[in-house]
């Protein structure tokens, strides 16, 4: 309890881990075979708030050295302010990237412990704008054969109710055009006329092809085409946005406000992707939203749906959440109380759990540590 008698941050722990994928994963431009999550506790009084982010275990020493400073000490029930020293105190790390990959994780762990001291879900604490929550399913990476694409997007279809999906396409750098096509020709194939078929190119075409793929792609019902060129090329985006009849979308490597504003300005997209556990929590996240709302579109939650659940509740112009496969994996593993689609919906206030409502599997998942700072 601080002088004020208000609580304060006493305390800020941070670790890392690193989970193999259950498969070879690629998309358009990159691939992988594991994953790191960085996570952050704050404690105050007898609650502990729990944030994350995915992103390299250097981001734990970078919240060690800068942010903890920042926040120790500081009004538990002030996030905004918090958010705002933390910003401030990485400015010579350079705020995009891991820098704010760390802020977010400590912000998202601030949030959820401001709603544990006030034995509140986090969406009562930001206050609702709707009960439930689409979500997509997405994965489809560019290294499934066919069977496997075929039983994934059967699982999210038909298994759990799922009516809107994603596959990867774009593969080796746009050089497989023909491979994309049948992919997306197999996968609507496998989902039916009845589920929205979407595609993510990651920015691997050029911006003819991907006009012309994006038209290819629209005679299969494809209604969203992601990243069909740079998210750094606006008026590549804005030209794609123009020529084919897919919803074009991007913005999941926003870091900070003024990138937003700027594919906004652009009219860059017909919807923004926004991820927590990049542009600086869930204080930044609203207010990118905020700024979308501003230009009349829709915003989508890009990966990471267990951090975004009760948040994308919140807003009134949320389109939907991404159910990514390998963090819906990893959120699983790491933390009980993990929400699940039930008819392609999330129920983020049912149960009036405190906070975001999951609690970290502390043993279960030791054996994926690593060492904050390494760079992995």
């Amino acid at each position: 309890m601080g002088k004020s008698g208000f609580p304060v941050v006493e305390a800020l722990e941070v670790s890392a881990y690193t989970v193999p994928t259950d498969a070879p994963e690629a998309d358009g431009t990159l691939s992988w075979d594991s994953t790191t999550v960085v996570i952050a506790e704050a404690r105050s009084e007898t609650a502990t708030g729990t944030g994350w982010t995915y992103a390299p275990a250097a981001a734990g020493a970078l919240a060690e050295a800068l942010l903890a400073p920042a926040v120790l000490g500081r009004g538990a029930l002030d996030v905004p302010g918090a958010n705002e020293a933390m910003c401030r105190a990485v400015r010579n790390a350079g705020r995009p990237g891991v820098a704010s990959c760390a802020v977010s994780a400590v912000d998202l762990a601030l949030w959820d412990l401001k709603a544990r001291l006030l034995e509140l879900p986090l969406v009562r604490l930001l206050g609702a704008a709707r009960e439930d929550v689409p979500v997509y399913g997405s994965g489809g990476f560019t290294t499934y054969g066919d069977s496997r694409l075929a039983a994934q997007l059967d699982h999210w279809a038909h298994g759990q109710g799922i009516g809107r999906v994603k596959i990867k396409v774009g593969e080796s750098w746009g050089s497989a055009a023909g491979r994309d096509l049948e992919r997306v020709r197999q996968a609507r194939e496998v989902i039916g006329p009845g589920t929205e078929l979407y595609v993510d190119a990651n920015g691997a075409y050029s911006r003819k092809q991907a006009v012309r793929l994006g038209r290819a792609f629209a005679e299969h019902g494809v209604t969203w085409f992601e990243e069909p060129v740079s998210s750094d090329d606006l008026a590549g985006l804005r030209l794609v946005r123009d020529h084919v009849p897919c919803d074009v979308a991007a913005g999941e490597y926003g870091y900070d406000l003024p990138y937003f504003d700027r594919m906004l300005t652009a009219d860059a997209v017909d919807c923004l992707q926004i991820d927590v556990t990049r542009c600086g929590g869930i204080t930044q996240w609203l207010r990118a939203a905020a700024a979308a709302e501003a230009h009349g579109l829709e915003v989508s939650a890009h990966c990471a749906p267990q951090a975004h659940a009760h948040l994308a509740a919140c807003v009134p112009n949320l389109r939907h959440i991404e159910w990514f496969h390998d963090h819906v994996r990893l959120e699983s593993l790491f933390f009980d109380g993990v929400l699940t689609p039930s008819g392609g919906v999330l129920h983020p206030a049912v149960g009036g759990a405190a906070g975001h409502g999951l609690s970290l599997r502390s043993g279960e998942i030791r054996e994926y540590r690593t060492a904050i700072g390494s760079g992995r």
